[in-house]
């Protein structure tokens, strides 16, 4: 935790290790070399650090809105408790890097859904500190949180997350995770304290592990690569994610009305991408610290929107953190699953496994990396086959886990700024 700097003795573990350590020195013949080269070894090490990345989020609740032309639930939506412009209650992560101490307490109440979106560079060294600020509309509930990297292989248990074999962070206190993705792709993130409630409640956020080829290779120039390819084959131009979710409203109410939930009775009111169900998926992208153009979706600041030229290849991120199986269909376009589960599809012998499709099948912890290349102008939709989860609270019309994709002709756009921008 941030406030135990103390440092502390040697530990019994350590004490044996040096123990062993110059027992094993003592036995090595006078004038022995052994240990020069591993020190020269440690020395250029240290002479050239990993780059440095510090994010920090900050753990709390808050109110959202899902679309406000939704048939009602009685009783459990829209939320009366909420307040006005908002009709759900949710847990949710905040970036608060570079914010004073005061600032970070001030967000104490405005969760947003989905998380942030990080990126990340292979190999480089991360800093993810946490902040537990509590719950503003539930100062019983002294739940810790954590940050679980969800299909991450870490060394270490300690920044893992599950808080069965590390650390959660109690409620006003901090805590800095170290992380070193080693491998690219698409990873998820989440608080795994109380983890079915939490992660329902809104506590889910996507990452990205960038290449080391995107600052080129012998044969490929630099550019936007989504795996470490060696072909070019995961070339893009563009990028957009989705972080799929779905959404039980009566777990929502009772979470805000001090109420207890029975799981196995689960039943999804709404389905999301980003926090958003349709058609709230095409607004544009926000920001929470300040007004937005629509102050109904301030704390679900992340669009759906795709938007491309004709011609250009399109990455797709998706990652399901629901606890249901969904198919994301594209009419009229083929789509290439190049990834799955921050995974390059190939072959031990290096022969591509990529499948071409217009529907992905995609289960509960799971994430695919497709490639398409934009058609011509036009408008396509881009939407979950299970028609249930394409309604808002089982109402009439379109709803739910939906989106457009709008081509232009080639050479309308700028170049993106970055993911879903």
């Amino acid at each position: 935790m941030s406030d135990r700097v103390t440092p502390r003795g040697l530990s019994r573990r350590a004490l044996l290790a040096g123990t062993a350590g110059a027992a094993g020195w003592a036995m090595l013949p006078a004038g022995s070399s052994v240990g020069s080269a591993p020190q020269a070894r440690t020395a250029a090490v240290a002479a050239v650090p990993n780059p440095t990345t510090e994010v920090h989020l900050a753990g709390t609740d808050g109110w959202v809105s899902m679309p406000a032309g939704a048939p009602p639930i009685p009783t459990f939506w829209p939320d009366p408790l909420a307040p006005a412009g908002s009709n759900l209650y949710v847990f949710g992560f905040r970036d608060v890097t570079g914010m004073t101490p005061d600032q970070v307490t001030a967000q104490r109440g405005k969760a947003q859904i989905s998380a942030p979106m990080l990126t990340f560079d292979q190999e480089t060294d991360i800093k993810i500190q946490l902040t537990n600020l509590g719950l503003s509309q539930r100062p019983d509930l002294v739940d810790g949180h954590t940050i679980h990297w969800h299909g991450f292989q870490n060394a270490i248990p300690l920044f893992d997350g599950v808080p069965e074999l590390s650390i959660a962070v109690p409620i006003g206190r901090d805590f800095t995770y170290f992380f070193r993705p080693l491998d690219p792709g698409t990873y998820m993130y989440l608080c795994h304290f109380e983890d079915v409630e939490h992660v329902q409640m809104g506590m889910t956020g996507m990452l990205f592990v960038r290449p080391v080829q995107n600052n080129g290779t012998v044969d490929l120039p630099k550019g936007k690569y989504a795996y470490n390819c060696g072909d070019g084959s995961t070339r893009y131009d563009r990028e957009f994610a989705f972080m799929m979710t779905e959404i039980w409203a009566e777990a929502h109410y009772r979470d805000a009305h001090i109420q207890v939930t029975d799981w196995t009775d689960y039943r999804p009111s709404f389905f999301a991408l980003n926090g958003r169900a349709y058609p709230d998926t095409l607004a544009p992208n926000g920001d929470p610290m300040t007004a937005p153009v629509d102050p109904r979706l301030r704390y679900q600041p992340i669009s759906s929107l795709v938007t491309c030229n004709s011609g250009e290849r399109v990455l797709l991120r998706l990652a399901n953190l629901g606890y249901k199986n969904h198919s994301v269909t594209i009419d009229g376009i083929d789509l290439t699953v190049v990834g799955k589960d921050a995974s390059l599809l190939r072959g031990r012998d290096g022969t591509p496994h990529y499948a071409v499709t217009n529907t992905v099948e995609i289960g509960p912890g799971e994430s695919r990396d497709i490639i398409f290349t934009a058609p011509a102008a036009g408008t396509y939709l881009l939407y979950d086959r299970d028609y249930a989860s394409l309604s808002n609270s089982g109402g009439g019309g379109y709803g739910g886990q939906m989106t457009e994709i709008r081509v232009s002709p080639a050479g309308t756009l700028a170049p993106q700024s970055g993911a879903n921008a």
